[in-house]
């Protein structure tokens, strides 16, 4: 016995018939609506919906896709199939240190467990045995944090296109992220530190950021055009980052906030103009081999400095040094603005200093208080209530 189905074909017109190239939506008999399209070399591809706006969201999508070169998305495509064909559209669209950390996010967390099942059929079971097999195996919460904010990404955008129904992650909590004590310097460590610095190479990058609490990126990536020490002034211009497979990237900082003009101590200027001196002595003896990238702190030989060196032949040597903890080079900037607070500076100044978005990233950051402003505070009250 032979089963045929109709068709009904509905047609859409802007202005006349659609094109070869166009594509073509069609109504099944069993009311499904079909959207099929011609590919490069003449491959016909054919998506299905409950709606006519649904098979038109994937047409669009196709067609956009055919015309970009891009892997064009199909109805029963795999996870690992669309976030390859994801992580493409967006190479183009973000900062290649962004996309290199997406890209291996979604390499190593994610697609050994979930690439090969089916996109629309992933469920808030399988996210929840993704995370919990990563912190298993080890993976800190963060880092699987971070994964499902980027498969919360993934699954929108698909969605937007009309590929799946629901974003499968907004049903899954991910696991809570550890709470760790802010670690900072004092006071007296951190002239503890400055002392150790004195007559070092890169002692003026210590003493910046102790000053201004800028982050590791936009200290490597200032350059002299950037410094006014005239006017006790940085403005914030760039970051410079390693990435695997570019190496060094200059880009802009992400947020508006984080382009900023930054006020100097005089104890900053004092030591970058020692800096300065030292500098043009180390190039004329490089000579030729001087890469000139108008960097603030460069290598010996004026390129970029590595991060990871700066943290761990610099810093951690000089805390050693003044018999000091071992903390990250970010934790200067955490240092900073505590500092700051301490020595009674509002909030408002010390988050438009470190280039928060908003206020409440720095209450929620520094709400720890150091013990001597706890100590201010018990005594202010007091002067408050005391009859």
């Amino acid at each position: 016995m032979t089963t045929t189905t109709a068709t009904t074909t509905t047609t859409t017109r802007r202005s006349g018939r659609r094109g070869n190239h166009e594509g073509s939506i069609t109504q099944l008999a069993d009311g499904r609506w079909q959207a099929r399209v011609t590919l490069e070399g003449g491959q016909r591809k054919a998506f299905y919906g409950k709606t006519r706006q649904e098979v038109q969201q994937k047409l669009t999508a196709a067609l956009r896709d055919r015309d970009r070169g891009l892997p064009t998305i199909c109805e029963k495509q795999t996870l690992g199939q669309y976030a390859a064909h994801w992580l493409d559209v967006k190479r183009n669209e973000i900062k290649a240190s962004t996309w290199t950390r997406y890209e291996a996010l979604l390499r190593v967390h994610v697609l050994p467990a979930l690439g090969k099942l089916a996109l629309e059929k992933i469920t808030p079971q399988h996210l929840q045995r993704l995370y919990l097999g990563r912190i298993a195996s080890g993976t800190s919460p963060s880092t699987v944090r971070r994964a499902h904010a980027l498969l919360h990404h993934v699954f929108s955008d698909a969605m937007r296109l009309g590929l799946v129904g629901r974003n499968v992650s907004e049903l899954v909590d991910p696991p809570r992220a550890p709470w760790h004590e802010m670690a900072f310097l004092t006071r007296e460590q951190a002239r503890a530190l400055l002392s150790a610095a004195t007559g070092h190479r890169l002692e003026a990058l210590i003493v910046v950021a102790l000053s201004t609490g800028m982050r590791q990126g936009e200290l490597l990536g200032l350059r002299w055009r950037d410094v006014d020490l005239d006017a006790r002034k940085v403005v914030v211009q760039q970051t410079v980052k390693y990435v695997s497979g570019h190496g060094y990237l200059f880009t802009e900082p992400k947020t508006k906030e984080s382009r900023r003009s930054v006020r100097l101590s005089t104890l900053a200027v004092e030591a970058l103009r020692r800096h300065r001196a030292q500098q043009l002595k180390d190039r004329l003896g490089v000579g030729p081999a001087w890469e000139d990238l108008d960097l603030v702190f460069p290598s010996k030989l004026g390129t970029p400095l590595d991060g990871g060196h700066v943290l761990r032949r610099v810093l951690h040597p000089l805390l050693r040094q003044a018999g000091l903890p071992i903390i990250r080079f970010h934790d200067l900037r955490h240092t900073a603005a505590t500092l700051a607070l301490a020595q009674g500076r509002n909030i408002k100044e010390v988050s438009e200093m470190l280039g928060h978005a908003d206020v409440s990233t720095t209450l929620a950051l520094y709400v720890h208080v150091s013990p001597d402003m706890q100590g201010q505070l018990a005594d202010a009250m007091d002067a408050a209530l005391r009859c």
